[in-house]
């Protein structure tokens, strides 16, 4: 249970702080006052003062994890997820500010329906920004009102879970895109290669009886993006990046307007992993092979893939327990995010702290242009307090989304969030 009170006057006391925005790191203490970053320095004096003080020691301070790819359904869907569960599911895996999807009912496609998202969020623990869709209805055939929707909050567009298939479509959004200097995001799959593939194209799909979705599908559309948006000079995101051939074709094309994410599922398993026909690890793109995961782990590692986002998909009972032909693509993946990776990267891989806390505060804000230095006094606190070394099972009680799938569930992590402040508020988890 996530509970919680004010922060008119909080010392966090003794913890390890890692600034990644101005690359410090020291043992120190932060005291925060009605919300706000008053103090930061070696030690601070609680005594004789009304402090609520919090003993860090041995964790790590730092700054609030941010999400850019997040799935929370509303409108439309409140049956798998709406803001405020999304938000505490955010909250548990340590999140303090989450992008989310257009591809709710209706789509997020007016500037209408941003400012329904923007201004709901403003009561909720977190921050939320929406991201508008690329194309009316995400058909792919009439562009949405950009600049209307990025005055009333929109902080990026795709048309993600429905790829941009016409290259000069693609070429239009983002020459437009560009003029309001906002990025576009896409779900780089060609539909037609993907063949209505279930999972990735292997041995194992063989095996198992399942249609498979080639990496050529991912390829192909990668290799297509990144030409038109390198001739145009627009900003452009690669979600959920899971071949050896996308890292391959993003280390060729790498620039300050060329950036990319993975999702801790694709560091974490690999297709083999399917043979029980559990439907939680159907997802788009599929979890690809041994070969892909090492690939990835290796980018994001050396700095290729930028960010960690979790494509948080929420699902009810009835779409995922089903066949596996049948059922829907996605899973859950905020409250169990540091967990694996930290266990993927840093305990496995030997990835620094530093660097993953980076991958998951400064680098994805970067990539939406949000203000990255939160440690300065004077900015409204948002910070991620963890353990690194802390084992622990995910289970169904780690989950506070509206919906269960994860394939996480029984497997064992390391590093776990123990506290969160965000909006004037301190949580314990």
């Amino acid at each position: 249970m996530i509970n919680n009170t004010n922060t008119k006057k909080l010392l966090l006391k003794g913890g390890r702080i890692i600034d990644p925005f101005s690359k410090k790191t020291f043992v120190g203490d932060l005291l925060v006052e009605n919300g706000t970053i008053s103090k930061i320095a070696d030690s601070i004096s609680s005594k004789g003062k009304d402090f609520n003080v919090v003993d860090c020691k041995g964790l790590i301070v730092t700054h609030g994890f941010c999400d850019i790819h997040a799935h929370f359904r509303e409108p439309g869907r409140e049956d798998k997820e709406n803001l405020l569960s999304g938000s505490l599911a955010a909250l548990a895996g340590g999140f303090t500010q989450v992008c989310t999807m257009p591809n709710t009912d209706p789509i997020i496609d007016s500037p209408e329906h941003i400012y329904y998202i923007a201004s709901k969020s403003k009561n909720l623990p977190i921050d939320i920004f929406p991201i508008g869709a690329v194309s009316k209805n995400s058909e792919g055939e009439h562009l949405t009102e950009m600049m209307l929707m990025k005055k009333n909050g929109a902080i990026a567009f795709t048309d993600d879970g429905m790829s941009i298939q016409n290259p000069q479509f693609m070429k239009l959004a983002l020459t437009y895109a560009k003029m309001v200097d906002l990025p576009i995001l896409n779900h780089s799959e060609d539909i037609y290669l993907r063949n209505e593939g279930v999972m990735n194209a292997s041995k194992t799909s063989s095996n198992l009886g399942l249609k498979g979705n080639t990496s050529l599908a991912e390829a192909i559309m990668v290799y297509r993006d990144l030409l038109l948006a390198s001739s145009l000079d627009a900003k452009f995101h690669l979600l959920h990046v899971t071949t050896k051939e996308a890292v391959d074709l993003i280390k060729q094309f790498k620039s300050k307007n060329i950036t990319s994410e993975v999702c801790p599922h694709h560091l974490y398993f690999s297709d083999e992993d399917i043979d029980a026909f559990n439907t939680n690890l159907k997802v788009g793109p599929p979890i690809r092979s041994k070969a892909d995961r090492k690939k990835l782990i290796e980018a994001v590692k050396s700095g290729v893939i930028d960010c960690i986002a979790t494509d948080h998909a929420p699902h009810t009972l009835e779409d995922k327990e089903t066949t596996f032909n049948d059922a829907e693509f996605g899973m859950i993946g905020l409250e169990s995010c540091f967990g694996v990776v930290n266990k993927v990267l840093v305990k496995e891989n030997g990835m620094s702290l530093k660097s993953l806390i980076e991958k998951l505060t400064v680098n994805p804000r970067k990539v939406m242009n949000i203000d990255r230095d939160l440690f300065e006094v004077g900015k409204k606190a948002q910070i991620t307090i963890i353990d690194p070394n802390q084992k622990w099972t995910f289970s169904n009680e780690d989950i506070y989304s509206k919906s269960s799938n994860s394939p996480f569930i029984g497997h064992d992590m390391v590093g776990k969030v123990k506290h969160v402040v965000s909006k004037n508020k301190f949580y314990t988890l």
